[in-house]
């Protein structure tokens, strides 16, 4: 669904790049994790993708077009989602949904299934420019599912949602892909990542680190542990234990050995413990 070659992407004459000599495919169906910090150039890449930044170099495709010839039929394909919404506010929640499906040339979804989709029922006649940001981002992930898209981009999609409602859309995005749905994915969010995508890449400062499935990342670079919680001279003891070194084992049989056991588990290591292990780089 997207072939990516030796992309770049500069912002000034300068010859500093923003993205650089990215390389990356993603197959139909998957769900693709595009991972990395404020500024390191998830939303430039995105835009190319989508068509909002114009292709300066490198060879893409999406959904079977070439970028650097854009062709309306490609947007009946798509969706996107991104965190900033950008709706009209003047108009109802409805109102916004139905100008939006007239733009297509394929067939499109009821508005008021999608606004009951994401839990806004009961709000579709307020204008949208009264809603909360968190109604906001939930109406904008609704309008880029009305057209059926076959890839669908989707940028921090439970940002500034409760808890519940995260959950929902979560479901939503599982649900989509099950009926053969690409998704690529930008976020900072590495519990989402992990949850939801087959594969992610890590990008630092423009570069492509590695590609793999989040499951891969873990056995190659994770290191598990068990965490304890034992009794020593009447304190409580909290302490974690490598599953890898041999001394650090030993120390643990040692402690199961001699103290009172409170609790014990094993603990993997993060995405996010991963990131910053390959990149060095934490995601704020």
């Amino acid at each position: 669904m997207i072939k990516v070659k030796h992309l770049y992407h500069s912002y000034s004459n300068d010859n500093k790049y923003a993205i650089k000599d990215l390389n990356f495919e993603i197959k139909k169906g998957e769900i693709f994790g595009f991972l990395g910090p404020s500024g390191a150039g998830k939303s430039t890449t995105q835009n190319i993708l989508v068509g909002i930044l114009q292709l300066q170099q490198g060879e893409v495709e999406v959904a079977g077009y070439n970028i650097k010839h854009i062709k309306n039929e490609m947007f009946n394909k798509i969706g996107m989602s991104f965190e900033q919404s950008n709706l009209y506010s003047k108009m109802s929640a409805f109102e916004n949904l139905d100008f939006y499906r007239k733009l297509f040339d394929v067939e499109t979804r009821d508005p008021n299934d999608m606004i009951k989709l994401v839990g806004l029922e009961g709000k579709e006649n307020i204008k949208a420019g009264k809603y909360s940001k968190g109604m906001k981002h939930r109406l904008t992930f609704a309008r880029s599912m009305i057209n059926n898209p076959q890839m669908w981009f989707l940028d921090e999609p439970t940002t500034g949602l409760d808890p519940a409602i995260s959950s929902q859309i979560k479901d939503i995005i599982k649900k989509e892909n099950e009926k053969g749905v690409t998704i690529f994915l930008t976020t900072h969010n590495m519990y989402i990542a992990d949850e939801l995508c087959d594969r992610v890449a890590f990008i630092v400062d423009g570069k492509i680190r590695l590609i793999d499935s989040p499951k891969a990342l873990k056995l190659k670079y994770g290191e598990k542990l068990v965490e304890v919680e034992y009794f020593k001279d009447g304190e409580l003891i909290k302490d974690s234990f490598s599953t890898v070194f041999k001394d650090q084992k030993d120390k643990l049989i040692d402690v199961i050995n001699k103290y009172e056991i409170l609790t014990m588990h094993t603990k993997e290591a993060s995405l996010e413990e991963i990131f910053i292990k390959v990149t060095g780089r934490g995601l704020v």
